[in-house]
């Protein structure tokens, strides 16, 4: 089986295995950034175009002496979606920057695997990760009309206050 392409009807998402992102999981990082930029199914950009755009390019470095961090869901051996959270400060804000010290939150299941829990499922293991850091807040950035944004809205991310309408953010800590 390869990315992109759905297990057979009552297929097994439910039982992707979950393993923590690792720095040599450039490559997935770069493809799940290029999927989230292109989520209306239009190529709006290609690698070329992330590599070369420092904001968007920022996506695909994750760097554990930051902070960073993230998980990836295989089903079979084969990574189907992931996600990963950015400690981008004020010098190199990303799109869903709301301070120094809050991680912005990525995510992408892949075409074929989507709507069957994956990516909640994703969002909660990061979740939990950052909470079991002490993190009280993590943000992200939706454009208007991607349907994730339902998804984000129901686990508790709030549009960010004095932020831009595409910026949301999760409390952690009460």
């Amino acid at each position: 089986m390869t990315r992109g392409t759905a297990p057979g009807a009552g297929g097994p998402e439910s039982v992707a295995d979950l393993r923590p992102l690792r720095v040599d999981d450039a490559a997935l990082v770069a493809e799940a950034t290029q999927f989230n930029v292109n989520w209306t199914g239009e190529e709006r950009v290609t690698p070329a175009d992330i590599a070369s755009d420092p904001a968007l390019a920022h996506y695909t470095a994750l760097r554990p002496d930051r902070g960073d961090f993230g998980v990836v869901a295989e089903l079979g051996g084969c990574p189907v979606g992931v996600v990963w959270l950015l400690f981008l400060d004020a010098a190199d804000p990303g799109y869903g920057y709301v301070a120094d010290g809050v991680p912005e939150l990525s995510v992408c299941v892949w075409p074929g695997y989507r709507g069957r829990g994956l990516g909640t499922r994703l969002v909660e293991a990061a979740l939990a990760a950052a909470r079991d850091r002490g993190l009280e807040r993590v943000s992200l950035s939706v454009e208007a009309g991607n349907p994730a944004r339902r998804l984000y809205a129901d686990m508790g991310f709030v549009d960010a206050e004095g932020a831009t309408s595409e910026t949301m953010v999760i409390r952690l800590l009460k």
